[in-house]
């Protein structure tokens, strides 16, 4: 039975009511439950990514001062939509247009505005795609909020969604990418292993934020005084909801089972079940050993300083991410022990990068550098130590033999992982570097100083985003009157009592 073609077998003619004819209509059959079966999970799981969005939105709005809500939260429906259209007309094109095994090149060129797609498989392909480049591209947002000028944000967003990001997916995720794990003779080592995009995503999204921040420059306030004069400690800008912060955080969580569970792309076998198992185990064992990890860390840090004990709920927060981007990369490669491992590292990444940003003077208004790119890096590099053979294999149906360090694989795996994390750095720093230098040239980077200072709601969006306003004086006076006519006197018992006494007498 190991020898036997389906294929083959199917092929030949048969007698409409002949047992073989029948044994060929249940494979075609089955094959079609299977392909549509295949397609639902896509779209269960692109949902799910895409809801991401609405995370993104509520953390950010929490994040942020009153006065700025109105803003990142146009910006992150816009991310959407930029992203929708970007991917449709030219991103996915250049992402995976004319990709095939066996030939290597930089960018795609077929498929420009999905021409040819009508096969469920490949138009929810672009669907699943479409969120992750919407992903990458609101990560910016909340890094450079409340001194962002709209117009740059619609620009660069257009940009890194509709060619930066698909020449990273090129060359990281299609067959025919020069580091691509899927390409059958890849130019470094195995190739680039990245099954969900902690580097092809969250790191492409993070070094795009980290130089946006540092030409953008900080807001007015967190350095440096009024008179220009370096502040001794850099200000702190409050959040202005932690409820929806934390709402916003748990979002995210549940986006990630589809964004790492769904990376399988398929789900009618067993082997594509087993690995998307193992995904959503190692992405919540990454999100809670990161969030633990963080908030524990700096509660040491800061009764060493202090002599007191705190607990920062927003090293809880990011600490949870950081652990989900740790691991988007190897969750289908890394036994849960391990994962258990990237997300406890993960969260001092993010405390070491946070405490960068600040002595660089870089001012990020939502940490999204140290969780996306930070930990985006060490989520790379984690692949090439704890990637489990038969794990990988199962996960990239292969058998190259280039597995973790921590399990005798070499160093060829690690070494490629390296490659892709400076390929990253360097592409995007290419183009995006002097993407920002012209558009701060232009004046159209930043808003003035008066506008920040009022807040982007009220100068960019026709007012705040809460109604905050009470009653007027006069209304106040005048329901204070109504209410005392209203009252009317309650006479005492014994009032009460006495005329019952004289009907009596």
């Amino acid at each position: 039975m190991s020898d036997f073609n389906q294929e083959a077998f199917c092929k030949a003619t048969y007698a409409a009511d002949s047992a073989e004819a029948g044994v060929c209509a249940a494979f075609a059959a089955s094959a079609d439950v299977g392909a549509g079966l295949d397609v639902f999970y896509l779209l269960f799981a692109a949902a799910f990514v895409f809801f991401m969005q609405a995370g993104f939105a509520m953390l950010c709005a929490g994040s942020v001062r009153q006065k700025n809500v109105k803003n990142i939260m146009l910006k992150n429906i816009l991310d959407a939509c930029g992203g929708a259209l970007g991917f449709w007309s030219v991103g996915y094109a250049f992402a995976y247009g004319g990709a095939e095994g066996g030939k290597t090149g930089f960018i795609g060129n077929s498929g420009f505005f999905l021409k040819g797609f009508s096969d469920g498989g490949d138009l929810i392909g672009w669907f699943f795609q479409f969120a992750f480049a919407a992903t990458a591209a609101t990560i910016v947002a909340g890094t450079v909020a409340e001194r962002c000028k709209f117009e740059a944000y619609l620009c660069y967003s257009l940009m890194l969604t509709g060619f930066v990001y698909p020449v990273v997916v090129y060359s990281i995720w299609s067959p025919s990418g020069w580091i691509s794990a899927f390409n059958t003779d890849p130019s470094v080592g195995p190739g680039m292993h990245d099954f969900a995009g902690s580097g092809v995503v969250h790191m492409t999204g993070g070094i795009t934020a980290l130089i946006a921040a540092k030409i953008l420059g900080p807001r007015i306030g967190r350095f440096h005084d009024a008179d220009g004069n370096e502040l001794p400690e850099p200000h702190t800008f409050p959040p202005h909801s932690v409820a929806l912060q934390v709402l916003g955080t748990f979002i995210l969580w549940v986006g990630w089972y589809g964004f790492n569970p769904g990376s399988t792309l398929l789900i009618a076998s067993k082997a594509s079940g087993d690995t998307a198992a193992l995904c959503a185990v190692t992405t919540t064992i990454a999100a809670a050993s990161g969030s633990v990890s963080a908030m524990f860390t700096d509660m040491f840090l800061y009764r060493r300083k202090t002599g007191e004990t705190a607990y920062d709920i927003t090293m809880c927060m990011n600490g949870a991410l950081s652990g989900l981007v740790a691991i988007t990369a190897g969750c289908s490669m890394v036994a849960p022990w391990a994962s258990f491992v990237i997300g406890i590292i993960a969260g001092w990444v993010y405390i070491a990068w946070s405490n960068l940003l600040i002595k660089l003077k870089i001012d990020d208004a939502v940490d999204a550098i140290p969780v996306h790119f930070g930990n985006g890096i060490w989520g790379c590099i984690a692949v090439g130590l704890f990637a489990e053979g038969s794990r990988l294999d199962n996960a990239y149906s292969t058998t190259h033999g280039m597995y973790g360090l921590f399990y005798g694989g070499g160093v060829k795996l690690i070494g490629a992982q390296i490659v892709g994390v400076l390929w990253i750095i360097g592409w995007v720093s290419v183009i995006m570097t002097p993407y920002f230098i012209v558009l701060n040239m232009l004046g159209m980077f930043r808003v003035d100083a008066l506008e920040e200072e009022v807040g982007l709601d009220i100068s960019h969006h026709k007012g705040a985003a809460y109604d905050l306003s009470g009653p007027t004086e006069e209304a106040a006076e005048k329901y204070e009157l109504s209410m005392s006519q209203r009252k009317i006197e309650v006479p005492k018992d014994d009032e009460l009592d006495a005329p019952a006494a004289e009907e009596t007498a």
